[in-house]
């Protein structure tokens, strides 16, 4: 659904290869006519001592025992039926009904010699550690299994003496697997040797690896994964021609493979039917050289970062069925791409996959492509219309056209009526939803999210969408008109129907959807009681967001179990009553701005507690919070502020990247444990009752920290000068506490603050849930969220909530406490600060000359302290400057002249009597020469020039009235069209005037409602 790949034939080879390889001999595991062969039996009890099994009571060698005689019986062993002699050994772990691999370590004995008719040995999803060089006695071997084990160490070159292998697996999804192969010489011996896959090994020193590969005589399938490889010589392929035998290659996942050796594979042999060569780093231009592999019927080149445009010879693939350059950096016109595969194999191509890469220009007509049957073109840079480009398409299963630019209205695609797969997500497209969607019986999957789509969703959109399990429609304004009664006609696996008019009541449609994993219906206007029956969830729920509506009620206690609940998000609510303990249960947990009361101790009853985000703030809960996040091992987002909370910070958090305590009214000081959370970036405890020091280790410890806020508690002592060491620190607040001392001058050192738009506008951090990725095969993956930190900043004399421009905010708040010295030069070395805030403490000295270097500054409090001296120069050269309160102070002299200063009111400056100078009363001197007028008063002048300046002035400004005036009016007088045009704008003019202080008046009501 959401991903698939080209491992399904993959997988078919190694069946049927398996089948052949296990036809070969006749194999019986408990067969009672054939005697174990005493010598064997032996070498099978010599090798289990060397074996070590981790739960003898749940493995296969439990049967391994000198007691039973008939070693043809044991688990795992298999006999000839003529012979007796052991052919097979299995030892592959068995996994119980609690889901437990059943894994063995140890050492392979060379007890296995004594074997000499072994011909099958699977030792696979054990714990081995090094391959044996015996191993290449085992002349009768045909099939070697050792894939994932944790292998290391050198491939031994006894190997090659294995002439009557066929299969040969050392992969690994292991990554402490790391095997050395210097020379691939080995491989070259095993003459019979049909499928060989290998993971995670370093060829980089066998530079013949592609030579031996293409000049071998049997080799059918290779699989190369995350292995390192030499750069090829070209000139040593030269006396070697394309292999014969091979028709699969996977190379996948090497971060080595040069350049140049591209287009060397695409000469490995005539007769390859697959190639994958995806996630290799590859990043030239898609070689015009398929002429060479006539045979290929799939191709897959997914994630690389190949450029350029599709070559022509691909289109000469007569075979060609499924053709994969998704997630790459291909450009052009995507008209001129389809053109190029316009040869024969427009008749054969049944796969198209060319999603995320830089394509442009319209959707092309694939009219020619008659066996196509998945069309993926998301997330490019297409626009235009959707048309019909698609013919009589009744073959066509899959098309993906999200995340480009289409506009206009959908087509009818009535025609496409093997359609199971429609994703349109992230266009423009507007107008209505055809009604013939619902006509589309084999639809399974239909998402037309992030659209402008507008349109009633009634039951004929849906009537008839039977195999329906993916509805995606988040994001348009859309809205329900469905009878209350109505039961639709698919069951769901996935619902996302945020943003759209659900409401007001509660969708009555859902109580028949009892087998979904995936439930949005967030920001839906649904404001209703959550009836009971909701709550019957299914067990495999992984997704639950009803966030953003004013639904209210409570939510039972109830046992309910969940496979793997990811997330649960109801935020923004009307919920009440106290937190049920199943909801514990999830990776993420937002119950944020609800009215849930009661305690936290449900947090405490998940012993195997997998939460790593949690917010439960502006909620009414109270008690204290428990000491129980030792078992929360992946818990990294704590946000409990504005609540009724009690008692002091528990010992027990560690890991966290952000913890949020804001106004819970604890006490007691900031606890040491805290100091293990060294990845901790925004630390906020203000507003509540906290005692004692700062903790010096803050700074030692946090460096990672980008917010540090402890306002409005009763911390005393000095700022640590440790704190300086925290070099991303952005806001740092510790504004209304007793703080005594001096301020630290190595402030200097807080880089970040030192720098002008070093960060993004916004802090944010990242989360992850589990998530179905392939519905049809029932597949998961793990998602990124992110979360968007919002805080209380004091931001020119106002509390302001920041968010979406918090990560560009540089501000320091030391106000409201009892410091005391001089402002430390080195402050002005913070460039990037755009606020700064040491009012209302006992600061003496002089205000530092060097403070017009803060260029970035919007917001200056030096107020109520005991400053001196007069206002430096540079501060008119901070030209951002709005707020600026310089009051209560003993600064002395004249104002400097700016227009920047002497815009402030003179409320800034008061309380300094011996100031003076513009906004405040003039100083001694900047008295002008009094000259008596005519009137007998008196004027100033500083020239004589001046005396004229009131006279021109005048009489300049009546002659511009005169002519702005009949300019305009005369204008109006003249022409009636415009004096019409006139009017309408004094009118609409007017209107948005009005509505303007409409919209004010209601905010101002709002807020003053909020103070209350």
């Amino acid at each position: 659904m959401r991903g698939r790949g080209l491992h399904f034939h993959f997988h078919l080879w190694l069946a049927l290869l398996f089948a052949l390889i296990t036809a070969s001999f006749g194999i019986s595991v408990k067969n009672q006519s054939v005697r174990c062969i005493a010598a064997e039996r032996r070498a099978l009890l010599d090798f289990k001592k060397g074996l070590i099994d981790y739960d003898n009571s749940l493995n296969l060698l439990v049967s391994w025992t000198s007691k039973e005689e008939e070693c043809c019986k044991w688990k795992g062993v298999g006999c000839d039926n003529t012979t007796g002699h052991v052919v097979m050994l299995d030892l592959r772990p068995r996994i119980t009904y609690g889901s437990r691999w059943t894994e063995i370590s140890g050492v392979i004995g060379t007890s296995l010699l004594e074997l000499k008719h072994l011909s099958h040995l699977d030792l696979s999803l054990n714990r081995f550690y090094q391959i044996p060089d015996f191993i290449g006695s085992l002349s009768d071997l045909t099939y070697l299994n050792l894939s994932s084990n944790p292998l290391t160490g050198f491939i031994p070159l006894q190997l090659g003496n294995l002439s009557r292998l066929v299969y040969l697996d050392l992969s690994s999804y292991d990554i402490n697997q790391s095997l050395i192969s210097d020379n691939l010489e080995w491989l070259s011996h095993l003459s019979s040797l049909q499928l060989l896959k290998i993971s995670y090994t370093n060829f980089t020193k066998a530079t013949n690896w592609l030579q031996v590969i293409q000049s071998h005589p049997s080799l059918s399938v290779i699989h190369f994964g995350y292995c390192d490889f030499a750069e090829v010589d070209p000139s040593s392929l030269v006396h070697f021609n394309s292999s014969n035998s091979l028709s699969v290659l996977h190379l996948i996942w090497s971060s080595s493979l040069h350049p140049s050796t591209f287009p060397l594979l695409l000469n490995i042999s005539r007769n390859l039917v697959e190639l994958d060569l995806h996630h290799n780093q590859l990043s030239s231009l898609i070689p015009d050289s398929f002429d060479n592999m006539p045979a290929l019927e799939r191709i897959n080149f997914d994630l690389n970062s190949l450029e350029g445009g599709i070559p022509k010879s691909l289109g000469n693939l007569c075979h060609l069925k499924e053709l994969n350059l998704r997630e790459n950096k291909l450009s052009g016109p995507l008209t001129f791409a389809v053109k190029n595969l316009s040869g024969c194999a427009n008749d054969s191509l049944e796969v198209l996959k060319l999603d995320f890469n830089h394509f442009n220009g319209s959707l092309p007509s694939f009219v020619p492509f008659s066996s196509l049957r998945e069309l993926d073109v998301g997330s490019n840079q297409l626009s235009g219309h959707f048309e019909d480009n698609f013919g009589d398409f009744s073959k066509l299963n899959v098309l993906n056209l999200d995340e480009n630019g289409f506009t206009g209205p959908l087509p009818d695609l009535l025609r496409l009526s093997s359609l199971r797969e429609l994703s349109l997500r992230g266009n423009r497209f507007e107008g209505l939803l055809p009604v013939n969607i619902g006509k589309l019986s084999q639809l399974v999957l239909l998402d037309v999210s992030n659209n402008s789509l507008h349109d009633v969703i009634s039951e004929a959109h849906l009537f008839n969408l039977t195999k329906l399990r993916y509805l995606s429609i988040s994001f348009n304004a859309l809205s329900f008109n469905l009878s209350s009664n109505w039961t639709p006609p698919f069951q769901l696996d996935f619902i996302e129907m945020s943003s759209c008019k659900l409401g007001p009541q509660f969708p009555s449609w859902l109580r028949n959807q009892t087998n979904f994993y995936h439930l949005d219906i967030s920001h839906s206007n649904i404001s209703d009681n959550i009836p009971y029956w909701f709550w019957n969830l299914p067990s495999r729920l992984m997704f639950l967001d009803l966030s953003f509506n004013q639904i209210s009620g409570r939510v039972p206690n109830l046992p309910l179990k969940f496979d793997r609940i990811s997330l649960i998000d109801l935020s923004s609510n009307l919920f009440h009553g106290p937190i049920p303990q199943f909801l514990s249960k999830s990776t993420t947990l937002d119950l944020s701005n609800n009215m849930f009361n009661g305690s936290l101790s449900f947090l405490c009853t998940n012993k195997d507690s997998g939460l790593s985000n949690l917010d439960l703030s502006n909620n009414l809960l109270s008690g204290g919070i428990p000491d129980c996040w030792i078992k929360s091992l992946s818990l990294t987002i704590i946000n409990l502020e504005n609540n009724n909370l009690s008692g002091v910070i528990p010992t027990s958090l560690g890991s966290l990247q952000s913890l949020r305590l804001r106004n819970t009214s604890l006490h007691g000081e900031i606890p040491q444990s805290l100091k293990s959370c060294t990845e901790l970036k925004l630390l906020d405890l203000g507003e509540n009752k906290l005692t004692g020091i700062i903790p010096p280790w803050i700074g030692e410890r946090l460096e990672n920290l980008i917010v540090l806020r402890l306002r409005s508690n009763k911390f005393h002592g000095d700022i640590p000068s440790s704190l300086c060491h925290q070099q991303f620190l952005q806001v740092l607040d510790l504004s209304l506490n007793n703080i005594s001392g001096t301020i630290p001058s190595c402030l200097n050192n807080l880089t970040t603050m030192a720098h002008l738009g070093s960060s993004a506008a916004t802090i944010q951090f990242s989360y992850y849930y589990n998530d179905v990725y392939d519905i049809e095969n029932n597949t998961t993956a793990f998602f990124a969220r992110t979360l968007n930190v919002h805080l209380l900043v004091i931001w020119k004399g106002v509390e302001q909530e920041y968010g979406k421009t918090l990560g560009l905010l540089r501000a320091i708040d030391l106000s409201c406490n009892k410091l005391s010295g001089e402002i430390p030069r080195e402050i002005a070395s913070l460039h990037g600060l755009i606020t700064l805030n040491l009012s209302r403490n006992m600061l003496k000295g002089s205000i530092i000359k060097e403070i017009g270097q803060l260029k970035a500054l919007e917001s200056l409090d030096l107020s109520t302290n005991n400053l001196s001296g007069v206002i430096p120069e540079s501060m008119s050269d901070i030209s951002f400057l709005s707020v600026l309160d310089l009051s209560n102070n003993n600064l002395s002299g004249k104002i400097p002249l700016s227009t920047q200063l002497q815009s402030f009111n003179a409320t800034c400056f008061a309380g300094n009597s011996r100031l003076c100078g513009d906004p405040l009363n003039k100083c001694l001197g900047d008295e002008s020469p009094k000259l008596p007028n005519n009137g007998g008063t008196e004027i100033i002048a500083e020239s004589d020039e001046e005396l004229f300046e009131p006279l021109w002035f005048v009489t300049g400004t009546i002659a511009g009235f005169l002519v702005g005036f009949w300019g305009v009016f005369g204008s109006l007088l003249i022409s009636r069209s415009w004096r019409h045009k006139y009017f309408q704008l004094v009118n609409k003019l007017g209107d948005w005037i009005r509505l303007t202080m409409a919209l004010e008046t209601v905010k101002l009501q709002r807020r003053l409602r909020l103070k209350d």
